[in-house]
């Protein structure tokens, strides 16, 4: 999988690659050149007091050392910024694929996850380009390169080497097996705890009222406590790699020199070419050590490679139609013919057999017990996801054969959790309709019943919004997204619970400020307050995802038990009428 993904995003920087291989073979090829011309200078120079033969090698010894560190920087700037804009290139394809996401896929891989794996995974993968392109490259070269000028030194001696580069092999490899399942488990570690620090800081308010901070910080301990014990036995195993690589160094160096003095002694070998054989020894146990540190890298990367895949591979439910329809009539026609929904692996679908009509000019309430699957309804409009039955039509046309982008402009949503981003008043609200006027704005706050806290914010418009509107109450959360759903003037207005948060008059103020806002379009409004919706044109009631019955409210009061059963447990019968 990591040579799959590799491979993939590396395509585009062939040149860039080759060029610091080049690099990378040149500066190897010098560093393997200078034990040889430091044997010459102490066999030709030293031993026989030659100081024109010293100084002449000598220059030439300065002169590879320079070429060498010339193509060293080279490969590791080309390395460092080919490793970089892999990185670059591999966040913006999982990003790329999660914004293609549906709730659904969201939802089983869960937020917390999903940000691990386009942060933490890429940097992983990234960082094992790095040190491949920096030193793995060479690590092959100058090992093979050692080997071969080490046995042109004296064959005999070389039999150290064979003994040598083996044990040294199997000890990585007996390590970096036990490597890749404790890594893996690490990074789901990660993940648990980003989710629970993630649901820590955005459900900071509850833990206060509720007075469980200690209980928090015993499950925030928990997950770390899990993630270091795991890093721990990761960094025990990490922490063998190289005492044994230097202990096999070592025990060979003696045994080189050891060897060397006989063959000196009995005149087989000159002291420069029992020189070259350490520093050729020192040369390929340094190739080895480096291929013995990316080792180390490559189970964790290997790791982070699958679950960055795993994204990358897993298609949207909501798929963008081939041959789109790009322009609709613009009338705001919503029709919902026998759809029907069911998450994976649920026994029972969410909704069933679901008929309904909205049609411009008119409003349509949807009301429902908890868990009747009113949001749900909502969301096959938008294409938050698809109906697994049945078809949503707008304009006559499916959902599903329409451009993303002219459905987004046909279809305003306001959540049922609506969310603000970090930025100011104007550029959230502007987020639907990025050309909209100060004025159009204004007007939409206005409408929204927004207008007069805004002008109260220092600045107005331009007054800062934290990250998911934590810094205004809920209520003013509300009226800034209806407001933003304004802005965008689409055709058919969904509006999923989104008055719950305001007080009564509120309520009333912005349903009769929206209902000659939305005068010619079509809005369809989930609500459990029956005062919202009880002079709706239109209202549905669903009960356990199917629709129980369709009319006014008199009609429904009348003639609906589960209606009434809704309606009695918030007003009296005298209200009620």
């Amino acid at each position: 999988m990591l040579i799959r993904l590799l491979r993939t995003y590396l395509r585009p920087y062939r040149k860039p690659i080759a060029l610091l291989v080049l690099l990378q073979f040149l500066q190897t090829c010098a560093t393997l050149y200078l034990p040889t011309l430091n044997a010459d200078i102490i066999d030709n120079g030293v031993v026989n007091g030659d100081t024109g033969y010293i100084l002449s090698y000598g220059a030439l010894m300065i002169g590879i050392s320079l070429a060498q560190v010339v193509c060293n920087i080279g490969a590791v700037y080309y390395g460092a910024r080919t490793a970089s804009a892999l990185g670059r290139d591999m966040r913006a394809a999982v990003f790329g694929r999660v914004q293609s996401f549906s709730a659904r896929e969201v939802g089983h891989f869960g937020a917390p996850s999903l940000i691990t794996r386009t942060t933490n995974d890429v940097q992983q993968v990234q960082m094992l380009a790095l040190m491949t392109f920096t030193l793995m490259v060479s690590a092959p070269i100058m090992c093979v390169g050692g080997i071969v000028l080490a046995l042109g030194l004296d064959v005999p001696l070389s039999a150290v080497l064979v003994a040598v580069v083996p044990v040294l092999g199997i000890c990585v490899t007996l390590i970096v097996r036990r490597l890749r399942p404790l890594f893996r488990s690490m990074q789901e570690r990660l993940d648990t705890v980003n989710r629970v620090l993630r649901e820590q800081i955005t459900g900071n308010r509850v833990i206060r009222a509720f007075v469980r901070d200690e209980y928090e910080q015993q499950r925030f301990r928990k997950a770390n406590t899990d993630l270091t014990a795991m890093s721990l036995g990761t960094g025990n195993l990490l922490a063998l790699m190289f005492p044994i690589v230097m202990t096999v160094v070592n025990m060979s160096s003696i045994a080189v020199v050891w060897f060397g003095a006989h063959r000196i002694d009995s005149g087989g070998m000159q002291i420069g070419d029992l020189t070259a054989f350490l520093a050729y020894l020192m040369q390929i146990v340094m190739s080895v050590m480096m291929a013995t540190f990316m080792f180390m890298m490559v189970p964790r990367a290997e790791v982070c490679a699958e679950r960055i895949q795993e994204v990358l591979d897993t298609e949207s439910s909501v798929v963008p139609p081939k041959a789109p329809v790009l322009e609709l009539r613009r009338h705001g026609q919503l029709e919902i013919r026998g759809a029907g929904f069911r998450y994976p692996g649920a026994e029972e679908p969410v909704l069933k057999g679901i008929d309904l009509m909205a049609l411009p000019g008119e409003t349509t309430a949807v009301i429902g017990s908890t868990g009747s699957g009113k949001s749900t309804l909502l969301g096959l409009v938008p294409r938050l996801f698809d109906a697994t039955d049945g078809r949503v039509l707008v304009d006559g046309e499916d959902v599903a054969g329409i451009d993303p982008k002219v459905l987004a402009r046909t279809v305003g949503l306001v959540p049922q959790k609506p969310y603000l981003f970090a930025g100011t008043v104007a550029t959230n609200l502007r987020y639907g309709n990025p050309d909209a006027t100060d004025e159009e704005l204004w007007h939409a706050l206005e409408v929204a019943q927004a207008k007069e806290f805004v002008q109260g914010l220092e600045n107005g418009l331009d007054a800062p919004i934290a990250q998911g509107g934590t810094n205004v109450s809920g209520g003013q959360r509300q009226r800034l997204a209806i407001a933003r759903t304004l802005v965008q003037r689409p055709e058919i207005y969904l509006f999923d619970d989104s008055f719950s948060a305001l007080d009564y008059a509120t309520d009333a103020a912005l349903r009769a400020a929206l209902s000659q806002e939305t005068a010619e379009a079509t809005v369809v409004i989930v609500a459990q307050r029956v005062a919202t919706i009880r002079d709706a044109d239109r209202i549905v009631v669903l009960d356990e995802g199917r629709v129980v019955g369709t009319g006014r409210h008199q009609e429904l009061m009348a003639d609906n038990e589960t209606y009434r059963e809704i309606v009695l447990s918030q007003l009296t019968e005298a209200e009620a009428a």
